[in-house]
């Protein structure tokens, strides 16, 4: 198979996230089982080739909407799947006929669970939501919401099947705030045992919980960013988990032209020329959900050296300069993310360079750059939005 597009395309290198599921498999207990973190279309990447990717390593899936989760349903994904946040309106029955495990930590959450499951015939297992400080989400680690748990148990079709807390600075060089709220979910589990209730998964680390191997001796963790070769934060040792990126992001010059001294280059001017030089123009801009704000610091890679950007990235279009890069022409390939040669642009780097955040980078590549698969070096596949149909 060819790559079929030459506008922009971000390869998807699956082998990357099988080798980064391996490395979090290798460095937690043999017990202890694993869940994929797939929301946010598999932060950027592909929900449904992510599944089929790490299956074989993974006992639970997890996602940000129940939508998310009915469309892994819809494409044939049978693993149990959690939805990690509040399931909106009163209405569980599409989740609990899909066995979709939704979040509870109220009590009216649980009377529509408890009601889809008693309508459809079915006992719905869910997960309870335990807020051990960072007040997102959760029920607080009280002995009077370990009652309410008891009481949630004994509604008419509800197991309580899982228990879980989300670990909110476990990327910090300090690890005090992360060690106390695996305290707080430890006693907690002594309330609710007291209460003859057992819940068989208990999961507490994320991907920075992973590497600190924080609450990794519970029945589960969660394989989130650095899944997708991505680390946590600036503060965690990389040394202790071995990762690989998994997306890049390339591009196809369109035009060479000459400037000469004096010339302005995009919107508003804010680059002149002060010699001669030959300016790319690369098809790709923050339409794209190329940020914008590396206008005039960031840079792409073709045959493997920086051309840097020249004033303002447009919606779909900006200019590098390769005055230095003679072979760089119409056609040419650039890269805006991943390697070339023995060169690499990290989204680590980008996202210094423009002050965001790299997990916001990639979940923001938009659905106008095609995602384009990869197995040992080739092609197995593609997704592309351009002949979806509205629904009106």
């Amino acid at each position: 198979m060819e790559n079929p597009y030459s506008r922009v395309w971000a390869p998807i290198d699956l082998d990357a996230m099988e080798f980064n599921m391996q490395s979090m498999r290798d460095r937690i207990p043999e017990k202890t089982k694993m869940a994929g973190v797939i929301k946010t279309d598999a932060y950027g990447h592909g929900a449904v080739p992510a599944a089929r990717t790490i299956d074989r390593f993974a006992s639970f899936f997890c996602v940000a909407s129940g939508e998310e989760a009915l469309n892994l349903r819809l494409h044939g994904i049978t693993k149990p799947i959690l939805i990690l946040g509040p399931y909106p309106g009163k209405d569980y029955g599409p989740l609990v006929e899909k066995e979709i495990r939704p979040t509870v930590f109220t009590m009216e959450q649980a009377l529509g669970v408890s009601d889809a499951a008693v309508r459809l015939g079915i006992t719905a297992p869910v997960h309870i939501a335990l807020d051990t400080g960072m007040h997102r989400i959760g029920m607080a680690p009280t002995e009077e919401n370990a009652d309410l748990v008891k009481q949630i148990s004994e509604l008419p079709g509800i197991r309580i099947e899982g228990l879980f807390t989300h670990l909110y600075r476990a990327d910090e060089k300090d690890l005090t705030t992360a060690r106390e709220q695996v305290k707080k979910y430890h006693a907690f589990v002594k309330y609710l045992a007291d209460r003859g209730i057992f819940p068989e998964v208990r999961h507490v680390s994320n991907s920075a919980g992973i590497m600190e191997l924080l609450g990794t001796d519970y029945d589960m963790v969660r394989c989130g960013i650095t899944l997708y070769g991505i680390y946590p934060s600036d503060e965690v040792d990389r040394e202790k988990l071995a990762i690989r990126p998994v997306m890049s992001l390339k591009a196809t010059v369109t035009y060479v032209k000459e400037i000469r001294p004096g010339d302005e280059v995009s919107y508003g001017g804010t680059f002149k020329a002060e010699r001669t030089m030959r300016v790319a123009t690369i098809p790709v801009g923050y339409g794209d959900g190329y940020p914008r704000l590396l206008s005039g610091k960031g840079y792409v890679l073709i045959n493997g050296k920086k051309a840097p950007i020249l004033g303002r990235v447009c919606m779909d279009q900006f200019m590098a300069d390769v005055t230095g890069i003679p072979e760089a022409k119409a056609g040419s390939i650039a890269t805006l993310l991943g390697k070339d040669g023995g060169s690499e642009i990290t989204v680590e780097e980008l996202s210094a360079l423009c002050g965001r955040f790299p997990y916001e980078f990639v979940c923001d590549i938009g659905r106008r750059v095609p995602r384009v698969y990869y197995r040992n070096g080739e092609i197995i596949g593609t997704k592309d939005w351009f002949g979806d149909l509205y629904d009106m």
